[in-house]
């Protein structure tokens, strides 16, 4: 609630940004501010999702859910279109960043209706609420799909609830206990939005550079860039959960840097006009948008279950620097149109970022799908399991912090050393 009013404010104050002299620092100031909403919306719809959606079908949903954004572009491109033709540019541009906060508004509402998760209710020592919480999910299910089985009591796990896990206990989640997830997900982050805000973000000066397309008619190839993206996730989203992670993430990074390489000799070759390139930009990131909204899933559920937020917004925010590195290159190398060869470079090396995704993803992915959070990644507030659980590891084993080693019971539960 707190971030997406965050994101309502920064974007109706952009809106009623006054005109002339130093007026564009405060334009500046108010996209900061939507900025910082939208990175908070990342690390609390995705952990929200994660925490709340059963492990049998976390993939699919949290690709859907990321892929929507892409149905919030192809509305504001419907809304620049009308802008641009038939509202003045005084106003226009106004009218388009009020329609945000106007459906934020609306979604404010219904979010109001999203229950806690009970994840992160015991976690944060509210039990009463979580097993509320539970007892409500359990109802609804019982009355859909039947009495459930009885809970397996070896799945037991003994946690002592913690308020102050900060980012040191992050990093040495990320760089001690987990290094190769996080390289992992560093690359998957970086890689996939070095490549969107590089070629999403400069879209607009290739059509009217290199194919003289008017600014007033590129939106309507914009809504077939957006449909593209938003139909790989709904369509191919449920086979990251049945296939498999490793093979859907590192699929779908390797065939949309591939299918790049190809439509890069094809631009270099002049053969391309405005639709034939905006097809297969959208043949591209049908892929490309199923792999993307992947990464953000594989790093809201690698990482243990009281750091997961901060990891999303770790990545997040390391993969826009890279995000912007990519948009401000690209703009560099499309100039004013007049060398093809030189975004045709650059077209390679954003098909050699997402290879490289891919083949990171292939050797480092980690296979979560059907499983449990608490299976993927031990909390760290786990103080001690029941002697049935008693876990003893090989030191090679990627899911527990704690390889080699064993949690006996009979001991006094006390703070293991990946709880901080």
């Amino acid at each position: 609630m707190i971030t997406l009013g965050v994101y309502l404010v920064g974007s109706g104050l952009t809106a009623l940004t006054p005109r002339g002299g130093y007026w564009f620092i405060f334009l500046y100031g108010t996209r900061v501010l939507a900025g910082m909403g939208i990175g908070g919306e990342y690390a609390a719809i995705n952990s929200a999702i994660d925490e709340m959606i059963p492990a049998k079908y976390r993939g699919r949903v949290d690709l859907a859910v990321n892929g929507t954004y892409w149905a919030g572009a192809f509305l504001g491109t419907i809304v620049t279109l009308v802008a641009l033709n038939h509202i003045t540019a005084l106003w226009g541009w106004r009218v388009a960043y009020l329609v945000g906060p106007v459906l934020a508004l609306v979604i404010i509402l219904v979010r109001r209706n999203l229950p806690e998760s009970p994840r992160w209710q015991i976690m944060h020592g509210r039990e009463k609420q979580a097993e509320a919480s539970i007892a409500e999910i359990e109802e609804d299910v019982a009355r859909t799909r039947g009495e459930l089985p009885a809970v397996d009591q070896s799945r037991e796990l003994e946690i002592r609830p913690s308020e102050n896990i900060g980012y040191i206990a992050l990093l040495r989640s990320l760089f001690k206990h987990y290094p190769s997830r996080a390289i992992y997900g560093g690359t998957l982050m970086i890689t996939q939005s070095f490549l969107y805000n590089a070629i999403f973000f400069t879209y607009g000066l290739v059509l009217l550079y290199f194919f003289h397309v008017p600014a007033t008619q590129a939106p309507y190839y914009f809504m077939a860039f957006c449909a593209g993206n938003l139909l790989g996730p709904l369509t191919i989203g449920r086979l990251f959960d049945t296939i498999g992670r490793r093979k859907m993430i590192s699929g779908t990074y390797l065939i949309s840097g591939i299918l790049l390489v190809i439509t890069a000799q094809l631009f270099k070759a002049d053969v391309l006009n405005a639709v034939t390139q905006t097809l297969c930009w959208s043949v591209i990131f049908f892929f490309a948008s199923a792999g993307a909204s992947a990464g953000y899933l594989t790093v809201s559920e690698i990482f243990p279950l009281e750091v997961r937020a901060k990891a999303i917004a770790v990545f997040f925010a390391i993969a826009q620097c890279f995000g912007a590195l990519g948009s401000h290159l690209y703009g560099h190398l499309i100039g004013n149109g007049q060398d093809p060869n030189r975004l045709y470079f650059g077209y390679l090396l954003g098909a050699g970022a997402m290879i490289l995704g891919g083949v990171v993803a292939a050797f480092l992915a980690v296979d979560a799908e059907g499983k449990s959070l608490e299976d993927v990644a031990r909390p760290l507030s786990v103080v001690a399991r029941p002697p049935e659980t008693i876990f003893r590891a090989g030191a090679h084993d990627d899911l527990n912090p704690s390889a080699g080693s064993s949690v006996s019971p009979t001991r006094e539960p006390e703070r293991s050393e990946h709880g901080g």
